[in-house]
């Protein structure tokens, strides 16, 4: 057992030492937290940091290592350094774009061993040096395109081999391209983009593709044809899709390039060819397996039904920007499986009879034409027809017979035109509807069932119209209608009812921005516009046309029950009233910027806890105080751009809890004390990106006008609070310590310590007072010695004797607290007598009794103490009680057992002990210590 505690006791200082230790270097061992604002930089939700147009020279090292994505595409970085990427092994997409860059030191991608996508379009590089991408494992996407890239080393692109699938180096200085240079292995590569290169030799000695599917030739040799050598035809054997657009090379070689992947293409785009372009097309729809041909821009004026007779497999041509004005009728009789046909970006004046009495045709695009009318045979027998792109004519008017044989079509594009009267074109056809953009014409009123028939409509775009007027019933049999947008208008409030929107019930998502509808008042509206609208999730009214102020009725709201999303940004608002979100409990997204909201409602968001992106940016806010009583904890992004307020407090920020991003640029900050804390939080927060922190200005004091925010020194608004926390911790350790110390070895001259600094304290308090004394002694004892007292004690000093004792038991006042009894008896008696035994020292309020006793003796310097023992108790045992021990060495006591025998003396020597005068020399009168 006692070599148990021995272990037990080395541990515990074992633990004391360590734990000391840990604290004391606490500060070597943390980890830096890292803010979350960056000087040019800005990261989404998804950890994208966008660092795009931001006129940088030089990779940023503040990004956090967390971040997946970085676009650092235009700017001005020249050069990419070693230690650019070292701390982001977290990075799938690398964007730098448009940059200067001209070199790459080695081993500057070496760490990146998570990225996939490495974009280094429009650059300035012209070498690519051994074992540049060394690191890059796992990228399957590189882009080189538009660079000055002459030479390539044979091992640049070795590291990257085992994964990538994606690689462009169009528009580059490559004479040459011959596949041993690349690689002698097969490799995984699917798209490969060498378009716009002047080669003079295209070779291929080994099968390196084996799954190439994607190759783009296009524009590529000099004036002179270049030399196409792939020395097996199966070597492409899997490309799908080829792009030989304007490419320079003699018809034998191109024969000779279409035989190489005539097992496999079904996608082949001849654009802007400069040879025969009849023979072409005849050479590759002899391929069985092609059923896509692109031949833009070729100057095809007019098109004969011989140029694709031999294209009967083919089931999509594009014909878009040839500058046709003509197509025979038979132009696409040929074309039996025919399902997209694109002639957009031509100069066709009407719909041509070629497109007719297509039963296959799926997709039809006319868009970008001269077109002025629709007759009611255009579209005859396309009974197949799901998509129609009639924009951008100058369409004027429909007739209610031009769609009346599309019955399955789905989308239908007639924006950019002329029409003002839609004729009841849509109140009988289109049964299978779904897309119907009618926006960008002449619209100026929506009668009553004007799109009745349209019952499997999704969405309707009228935007950007002249329309004036919506009749009761507008948009009845639109009963799967979700989305319809009527912005850009000329709608005012009045036209803005119930009524209007009966029969949409099913609306999610309704654009009313730009128009002229404006409030006078916020009184609640006797028939609120929404009221049927209980689906709605998005409702935009921003940017009303009027110069006016205005109201927002308190119910105009009222009925938008599921409502996530509201804009009203820029409609002249000067208040809302504090009852405007009762009626959307579901709100989490919230438009209110560019109103004079000078005055917000403490409680105008307590209705929309779920609110998640809040703008409220050039609204005249003089505070952000309202945010204290919002609720707004799932709030994440808030914009509040260009306001009056300039100092932000940290009850506000804490008010916020889940925000992510936060956006205050514009606002016109105070640069002293009362932003103390905003500052160091902006710096050192972790979890709030404060959008451009770096460039916020102050504007007071006047002595600070202009400077940057992050510029200004705080640190002696307080207290080093890191310092504080070295030294309370050091404090706190050392105090650990010491009390582990004083209670392992001196815990009772601790315990007794504290009852001396309370006998202190009361003899303090009662050393001044000159009462006379009323007692010749006051006896203290435990209740477990009282027979002695009772027996021999009393009979002997107050029969016999005559002394006039006080007991606790006997002389104590009633009701008073014991220590002042206590302390008043002491001091109220000419001596005390001790009577000490082991039940005595056990005591608290006996050890108490002498201790006051003891100060009276030598503060006061005279002799009021006498102890009297009834037991022998040995030196070791008086041990924890060190005043007592002291005062045996200096005092007379008497000894009750030695005196048995001669109990006469025992008395005797009492009674000259209780005759002694108080003063200082009566210490020569006193017995020896025997008794």
């Amino acid at each position: 057992m006692k070599q148990e505690k021995i272990m037990r006791s080395r541990e515990a200082r074992h633990f004391q030492l360590s734990l000391l230790f840990c604290l004391l270097n606490f500060s070597s061992f943390a980890i830096p937290v890292t803010g979350y604002s960056l000087k040019n930089c800005r990261i989404n939700y998804d950890y994208i940091a966008i660092c795009s147009k931001s006129k940088l020279k030089a990779v940023p090292q503040d990004i956090p290592s967390r971040v997946r994505s970085l676009d650092l595409s235009e700017n001005k970085i020249s050069k990419i350094r070693e230690s650019d990427f070292k701390d982001l092994p977290n990075l799938t997409n690398l964007n730098l774009k448009r940059n200067n860059i001209s070199k790459i030191d080695k081993g500057a991608f070496t760490n990146l061993n998570s990225l996939k996508c490495l974009n280094l379009n429009n650059n300035k590089l012209v070498q690519l040096q051994d074992n540049l991408f060394h690191g890059l494992s796992n990228l399957t996407e590189l882009r080189l395109a538009s660079n000055h890239i002459k030479t390539v080393a044979s091992s640049s692109f070795q590291a990257l081999l085992p994964r990538l699938q994606v690689l462009s180096i169009k528009q580059n200085n490559l004479f040459t391209f011959q596949s041993w240079e690349l690689s002698n292995k097969s490799i995984e590569l699917v798209s490969l983009d060498l378009s716009k290169n002047p080669f003079d030799v295209f070779k291929l000695t080994a099968d390196v593709f084996p799954n190439l599917t994607w190759l783009n030739l296009g524009y590529s040799g000099k004036k002179h044809p270049m030399i196409w050598d792939v020395q097996n035809r199966t070597f492409l054997r899997r490309v799908s899709k080829l792009d030989i657009s304007g490419i320079h090379l003699s018809f034998d070689g191109m024969k000779t390039l279409l035989e190489s992947v005539n097992s496999s293409l079904t996608s082949l785009m001849m654009n802007d060819m400069k040879g025969n372009l009849g023979a072409l097309i005849n050479i590759s729809c002899k391929i069985p397996s092609l059923s896509t041909l692109q031949l833009r821009q070729n100057a095809l004026k007019v098109v004969t039904s011989s140029l694709l007779q031999l294209c009967v497999n083919v089931t999509e041509v594009d014909l878009a920007n040839n500058h046709i004005q003509n197509l025979s009728d038979n132009s696409f009789r040929s074309l039996q499986q025919l399902r997209t046909l694109n002639l957009k970006r031509n100069r066709l004046s009407s719909v041509p009879g070629a497109t007719r009495n297509l039963p296959t045709l799926v997709e039809l695009d006319l868009s970008f034409n001269k077109i002025g009318a629709l007759g009611c045979h255009d579209f005859v027998n396309l009974t197949s027809l799901r998509e129609l792109s009639l924009q951008n004519n100058s369409i004027s008017t429909l007739k209610d017979c031009v769609f009346k044989d599309l019955n399955k079509l789905q989308s239908l594009k007639l924006q950019t035109n002329r029409i003002s009267d839609l004729n009841g074109a849509f109140k009988k056809y289109l049964p299978n509807l779904k897309f119907l953009y009618l926006n960008a014409n002449k619209l100026t009123t929506i009668t009553q069932r004007e799109f009745a028939s349209l019952q499997s409509l999704k969405s309707l775009s009228l935007h950007q119209n002249q329309i004036k007027k919506l009749q009761n019933g507008a948009f009845i049999g639109l009963t799967n209608l979700v989305n319809i947008s009527l912005e850009s208008n000329k709608l005012e409030n009045k036209e803005i009812k119930a009524g209007v929107f009966s029969g949409i019930r099913n609306l999610t998502r309704l654009n009313l921005m730009e128009n002229r509808i404006k409030y006078d008042t916020d009184a609640e509206m006797p028939d609120p516009p929404f009221s049927q609208l209980t689906r709605l999730e998005t409702l935009l009214i921003k940017s009303q046309h009027y110069r006016l102020k205005s109201h927002l009725p308190r119910n105009f709201l009222q009925g938008l029950t599921n409502l996530l999303v509201f804009n009203c940004r820029n409609i002249q608002l000067l208040s809302l009233h504090l009852h405007t979100f009762n009626y959307t409990p579901q709100l989490t997204e919230l438009d209110l910027s560019s109103n004079d909201l000078t005055d917000v409602y403490a409680d105008l968001f307590s209705p929309i806890p779920n609110l998640k992106q809040l703008y409220m940016s050039t609204t005249n806010l003089r505070s952000l105080d309202f945010f204290l009583r919002a609720n707004l904890t799932k709030l994440q992004f808030l914009q509040v751009r260009k306001n009056a307020f300039s100092v932000i407090s940290e009850r506000e920020m804490r008010s916020l809890p889940a925000l992510d991003y936060l956006d205050m640029y514009g606002n016109s900050f105070t640069c002293n004390c009362d932003n103390a804390w905003f500052l160091q939080w902006v710096e050192s927060n972790n979890q709030t990106q404060v959008y451009d922190a770096y460039n916020l200005e102050c504007n007071y004091p006047t002595d600070r006008k202009g400077t940057r925010l992050l510029d200004v020194d705080v640190h002696s608004c307080s207290l080093d609070t890191g310092l504080i926390c070295y030294i309370s911790t050091t404090c706190m350790v050392l105090l650990f310590l010491v009390v582990s110390f004083t209670s392992q070895f001196l815990r009772w001259q601790l315990v007794y310590a504290y009852y001396l600094l309370l006998a202190l304290l009361f003899d303090t308090k009662k050393k001044n007072k000159q009462a006379p004394n009323q007692y010749d002694a006051f006896v203290s004892y435990n209740v477990h010695d009282e027979a002695w007292v009772f027996r021999e004690l009393l009979p002997k000093l107050e029969g016999e004797q005559g002394w006039r004792l006080c007991l606790h038991h006997r002389d104590f006042q009633p009701g008073k607290p014991i220590i002042d009894n206590i302390t008043d008896a002491i001091y109220g008696s000419r001596k005390t007598i001790c009577v000490i035994s082991h039940r005595y020292l056990e005591s608290e309020w006996c050890s108490r009794e002498i201790q006051v006793a003891s100060f009276r003796l030598f503060d006061e310097k005279k002799d009021v103490l006498i102890l009297v023992f009834l037991e022998e108790i040995s030196t070791s045992q008086l041990s924890p009680y060190y005043r007592m021990r002291k005062l045996l060495k200096r005092r007379t006591y008497l000894s009750w057992p030695r005196a048995e025998q001669h109990t006469g003396v025992f008395w005797e020597k009492l009674r000259r002990a209780l005759e002694t005068t108080d003063h200082p020399a009566g210490d020569r009168l006193l017995l020896t210590n025997q008794a």
